[in-house]
C-alpha cells in the first residue's frame, strides 16, 4: 500500500459547549489553543484530511464526534497505514490509559467534534451523571469492534471482510439498504488489511452475484441481499 504524507493542522472556529452538554472528543492539538470554557467542552471542526491529533502527542483532550467520520490509523516504518476504527456520530475516543496517544485520527470529510479535558474527567462524572453510563456504553462497544476486527483481519476471506464492513456500517450509519460511504476504497483497503485492487474486485464480484449495487461514484452502495451479507458476515 502507497505510503502517507502527514496531515497538516489548520486553525478552526471555536465556540462554547455548555458543561451540562452529555457528549465528548479529544485532541492534544487542542491544547496549543484556549479552550472556550474548561468547565464544559468545545465545539470543533476539521477539513476533510486535517489532523485531530498524531500518535505520540500528549493526550490532554479526548472527544465524541457531533458530525461527520474520524479515522484512527497508525503508520509503520515502511510507510504502510493500518486504520483502526472509523469514528462517527456519537462515538468516543481519544482517552488513553497513559499519557501520549497511540494512533494518529483525521477527518476523513469536514467533521464537528466536542473536546473535553482529560483533566476534568473526574468533574465530568460528577456534573453528569449519565456520561459515566455513556462512556461505559461507548468503551465496551468499542472493545467488541476491535475483537471483531481482531478477527477480521486474522480469519476472514475479501468478501468476508468487505460483507462484515458494509453490514456494520448500515447498522451504524442506520439509513436502511443503502450507504453513502464517506471513506475512500483506500481506506477501507487499509482498514480491513487489503489491497485497493481486492477492494474494487471483490465489490465488482459482489454486484455480479446480485448482493450489492453500486452507484454512479462508487461510494453509495445499495445492499440488495442483506441475508447473503450477514451469512458472509459470519
Amino acid at each position: 500500500m502507497p505510503a502517507y504524507a502527514a496531515s497538516t493542522r489548520t486553525a478552526v472556529p471555536q465556540a462554547r459547549v455548555p458543561a451540562g452538554y452529555l457528549a465528548m472528543q479529544g485532541s492534544a492539538a487542542l491544547g496549543r489553543s484556549a479552550l472556550a470554557d474548561d468547565r464544559g467542552g468545545t465545539r470543533r471542526t476539521f477539513a476533510k484530511g486535517e489532523e485531530l491529533f498524531a500518535e505520540g502527542e500528549a493526550a490532554d483532550f479526548f472527544y465524541q464526534v457531533v458530525s461527520g467520520t474520524v479515522r484512527v490509523c497508525k503508520l509503520l516504518s515502511d510507510g504502510r497505514r493500518q486504520i483502526d476504527a472509523f469514528q462517527l456520530a456519537g462515538d468516543i475516543f481519544g482517552l488513553e490509559n497513559g499519557a501520549e496517544h497511540r494512533f494518529t485520527a483525521e477527518a476523513v470529510e469536514e467533521t464537528v467534534v466536542l473536546a473535553f479535558r482529560r483533566g476534568r474527567f473526574a468533574n465530568l462524572l460528577h456534573d453528569n451523571p449519565a456520561f459515566g453510563d455513556q462512556l461505559m456504553t461507548s468503551m465496551i462497544t468499542s472493545l467488541e469492534r476491535a475483537q471483531d476486527h481482531m478477527v477480521l483481519l486474522g480469519r476472514k476471506t475479501a468478501q468476508e471482510k468487505i460483507a462484515t464492513f458494509l453490514m456494520d456500517m448500515a447498522g451504524r450509519l442506520a439509513k436502511g439498504d443503502r450507504l453513502d460511504l464517506p471513506m475512500q476504497r483506500t481506506d477501507i483497503a487499509d482498514h480491513l488489511g487489503l489491497t485497493i485492487e481486492t477492494v474494487s474486485r471483490t465489490l465488482t464480484q459482489m454486484v455480479r452475484d446480485g448482493l450489492i449495487k453500486l452507484g454512479a461514484a462508487g461510494r453509495t452502495i445499495t445492499l440488495t441481499n442483506k441475508l447473503a451479507l450477514q451469512q458472509l458476515n459470519g
